[in-house]
């Protein structure tokens, strides 16, 4: 009997701890519902929490409704304490050196005693919509640093290469104390654009003897940056990298005078052996004095808000029209309809858009 009793007591004890769990599990729901509360977040952002400031992150970039009402309510408590760092967008190709260069410049920021936020994009996969999201990976001295943070996010279907809801991820990272923010985008497209449309300062990563010097002579990415820094700048990179500043300068005073009143300047770094990020960083500065004094600063951060009002709208307008339910019937009849060539896409747009 003896050797049957503790087999005995765990059979007889099965039902007791199920209650006890459910009612454990009870308490944790009632007690996360609490702590996940709009003005929780809030004020755990001011206070600069990095959980809630992650987790807030996590339901602005959510599909949900329910996430997305409470993402509403927590940068509305936000919006009133954002607005009060520097935005600084950081792009170029793929391999020209981004994360290894924000990770320097990162580390000489805080080392002034700056907070630094780094909204790192990742580019999504367009076959399985995926993304590595490696940049903390990638800057694994940096993402030690309390006065850092690293938010990588995938860009999704977003054709800006940028995530969609980066611009309010500045806004909550700004509340939370940041007084650096740092885009870094894929690097691709229409990236420039968007991201140009969010910052206050652009600034473009080139690499010297890859064969695109010219392409400074071109509008497009060289017009709206506001410096221009070759990467990569050592080894047997140097006599490369002094040979395409000079074109790049030339590039530069082809274009008409900036509304800023800031002339481009081009800078060398090597971001892996730390030279010229305290040039950079003394650069950005005094584009940043120039632009406030002379109020571009301003009329700027006042055109980017309009610009992502009519961005919101277009984008709500979009995913109602989608979401509505004779559009889904009507644009499944319309796909098999062009399968068997009985309509084309034009006409079959009209119609839908008829609805």
């Amino acid at each position: 009997m003896n050797k049957k009793t503790p087999a005995l007591q765990e059979v007889k004890g099965v039902s007791k701890p199920e209650t006890t769990n459910k009612n454990a599990f009870e308490k944790i729901k009632k007690s996360r519902a609490k702590i996940t509360s709009a003005a929780t977040f809030i004020a755990k952002i001011l206070e600069g929490n990095i959980p809630f400031l992650s987790r807030a992150i996590t339901l602005v970039e959510s599909t949900n409704s329910r996430h997305q009402e409470k993402a509403n309510q927590i940068l509305e408590g936000c919006l009133p304490f954002a607005n009060k760092s520097v935005r600084i967008g950081i792009t170029g190709v793929p391999g020209v050196g981004k994360s290894t260069f924000i990770e320097a410049y990162g580390k000489y920021l805080t080392s002034k005693g700056k907070k630094v936020a780094i909204l790192a994009i990742d580019p999504s996969s367009s076959v399985h919509k995926g993304a590595i999201l490696g940049d903390k990976t990638r800057m694994e001295e940096l993402v030690t640093d309390t006065n850092a943070f690293i938010r990588p996010s995938a860009s999704g279907t977003s054709l800006g290469g940028v995530a969609q809801k980066t611009r309010e991820s500045i806004i909550l990272c700004e509340a939370a104390g940041f007084d650096t923010i740092i885009i870094e985008t894929v690097g691709v497209g229409q990236s420039e654009i968007t991201v140009n449309a969010m910052v206050d300062f652009f600034l473009l990563l080139k690499l010297a003897g890859a064969g695109d010097e010219l392409q400074g002579i071109k509008r497009g990415i060289i017009e709206m940056a506001d410096a221009i820094v070759i990467n990569k700048t050592d080894g047997d990179n140097i006599e490369n990298a002094k040979i395409a500043k000079v074109a790049f300068n030339r590039a530069l005073h082809l274009y008409p005078i900036k509304e800023s009143k800031w002339q481009p300047k081009v800078l060398t770094a090597s971001a892996l052996q730390n030279k010229g990020i305290a040039d950079i960083y003394n650069l950005i500065e005094s584009y940043i004095s120039l632009t406030k004094e002379n109020h571009y600063f301003y009329k700027k951060r006042n055109e980017q808000n309009k610009f992502w009002l009519l961005a919101t709208i277009e984008q709500q307008l979009k995913d109602n029209f989608y979401k509505n339910q004779k559009v889904q019937e009507a644009l499944a009849e319309e796909i098999i309809n062009l399968e068997n060539s009985k309509t084309t896409p034009f006409n079959a747009a009209k119609k839908i858009l008829k609805l």
